[in-house]
């Protein structure tokens, strides 16, 4: 069941989605070779914290429901594509790191992800970057009361096949609200056209994950850490979005 928020539900997530903002201007910050992945995670738990908010992701258990995951933040470098867990990895120069961030605030969820060239990246890791961050403004223009959800897809997987990119088909974007994942799944690839229409009180988090080469995935033993199986890039991008009134209203920018 799809569940459509009040102008009051959607002014909390705002809330909500602007302390998910903050943690990234203080990764824009930090973010470097030489430093580790659970630095960063650190890093933004603390934000989380200090503006009363929750770190959604911490114990948050997982497809199967054997292991909570230990970080306040997903890190997914290069081949990873989601879900990778903080540790001592030590980012280095052109690196691809994908950070995801959801917190809980007076009640609700935000939810977002930024993939950060550090330093000289290759060119097809800019192309990727690119083509990634394109797909997610371009869906997010969707988000229009009147429009069908496979809309939101379908332009997604147009963009990536147009620099010979492949979508992660095996995980989705999803709506939002109380709870960190709610109906409707929002697929990265479909024909446009089909699918629920979009009406004004929806939620969406939209997050295109382009990969270099193939679209199929495996997961490791951790039972978390996403990864091409062709072990090649792959970009990731989320924004937590309201259809409005006027429009898409984007709750996870400041």
């Amino acid at each position: 069941m799809i569940i459509c928020k009040s102008a009051d539900e959607i002014k909390i997530m705002r809330e909500a989605g602007k302390i998910v903002a903050k943690v990234f201007l203080k990764i824009e910050e930090i973010i470097k070779p030489g430093i580790t992945t659970d630095y960063i995670d650190r890093v933004a738990e603390e934000v989380i914290i200090s503006e009363n908010a929750a770190p959604a992701f911490k114990g948050y258990v997982g497809r199967f429901g054997t292991k909570p995951f230990p970080g306040s933040v997903c890190a997914s470098i290069n081949e990873q594509v989601v879900h990778g867990i903080p540790g001592k990895r030590v980012i280095k120069d052109g690196d691809l790191v994908s950070i995801d961030i959801g917190v809980k605030f007076k009640g609700f969820y935000g939810d977002a992800t930024r993939t950060y060239k550090v330093g000289k990246v290759s060119k097809v890791a800019e192309k990727l970057w690119n083509a990634t961050r394109e797909a997610l403004g371009m869906s997010m223009e969707k988000c229009k009361a009147g429009n069908r959800l496979s809309d939101i897809s379908n332009i997604i997987e147009n963009r990536a096949l147009r620099d010979g990119f492949s979508v992660v088909k095996d995980f989705v974007g999803h709506g939002i609200g109380r709870e960190m994942h709610e109906d409707p799944q929002i697929l990265n690839y479909g024909p446009p056209g089909q699918g629920p229409l979009l009406r004004e009180g929806m939620v969406l988090a939209i997050e295109p994950m382009l990969n270099q080469g193939s679209s199929e995935v495996e997961i490791l033993s951790d039972l978390w850490t996403v990864i091409t199986q062709d072990r090649k890039l792959s970009c990731h991008f989320e924004d937590t979005v309201a259809v409005c009134k006027d429009g898409p209203v984007i709750l996870t920018r400041i």
